[in-house]
């Protein structure tokens, strides 16, 4: 398998789904797969014919985390510069993720462990199949959830659920990954394709700049005093009306307030 084989990229009509595909090794995340991601992340961001980015596994895994051979038992007794190296290749892309130009999506088709969650909390969205299986097992064989993966489990899920999983090594399924808010929905895999297909159109109909705008100011004004996120959001809000060329928010005005032909409750302005 070459290094381009490991990451496969499929453009579908303005959305890209990108697949981790090691599943002999249940798509857990190497140095070559690593490397690549960020490579693909690239391509992605400057494609003009992709609005919506989808993250999911080959095979029956989404990820089963950091690859264990790879990133810990091939490091021992190395140089602590090695080490330094492999941790900042691990975390390039998904750090990437965070902010995207584009709205991204984890599909979660199946195992999900460790190290992937991190990944999948820097996606915007994330939708499960009931049946995936989740697991924090680093208590298990001695070590912590490192690689800020602890720092992705606090952001999105309750406090005694988070401590629970991270102590226990229990695995949960992906209803359960619904109920505590680690993904926003879970659906029978037979309909798991078509559910982030849907999303992602829905998506799609959305103003980009606005779409880019709006994501990123939730992300950042979470932990800002009010005062900061009232200014922040002000600075972003001009900043968008700035970078969106098609005047989109007049456009929308107009549309509601003049042409009366639509209601915002109920969709998106037509572009």
């Amino acid at each position: 398998m070459s290094a381009s084989d490991v990451v496969l990229v499929e453009v579908d009509r303005g959305v890209a789904t990108v697949t981790l595909n090691r599943p002999q090794k249940r798509n857990a995340m190497n140095p070559a797969l690593n490397i690549r991601m960020l490579e693909v992340l690239d391509e992605i961001e400057g494609r003009d014919d992709v609005g919506v980015l989808v993250l999911t596994g080959a095979g029956e895994s989404w990820s089963a985390g950091m690859d264990l051979k790879e990133y810990f038992k091939d490091n021992d007794g190395k140089p602590r510069a090695a080490t330094l190296k492999v941790r900042r290749q691990s975390g390039g892309w998904w750090q990437r993720l965070m902010f995207f130009e584009k709205p991204t999506i984890a599909m979660v088709n199946g195992w999900c462990f460790g190290g992937a969650f991190t990944p999948l909390v820097a996606c915007d969205l994330a939708i499960a199949a009931e049946d995936a299986k989740f697991g924090l097992s680093e208590i298990n064989w001695g070590i912590l959830p490192g690689g800020n993966v602890t720092r992705a489990v606090a952001e999105v899920m309750r406090h005694r659920d988070a401590l629970y999983y991270i102590m226990t090594g229990e695995v949960f399924d992906g209803r359960k990954a619904a109920e505590m808010g680690l993904v926003n929905q879970a659906v029978p895999a037979s309909e798991l394709k078509a559910r982030v297909r849907a999303l992602a159109d829905t998506l799609l109909e959305k103003n980009p700049v606005t779409l880019k705008a709006a994501k990123d100011t939730f992300k950042r004004v979470r932990l800002m005093p009010w005062d900061q996120a009232d200014d922040y959001i002000y600075a972003k809000l001009e900043q968008m009306l700035f970078l969106d060329k098609t005047g989109g928010r007049n456009e929308g005005l107009k549309q509601f307030l003049e042409d009366r032909t639509y209601k915002p409750g109920l969709g998106a302005y037509r572009k």
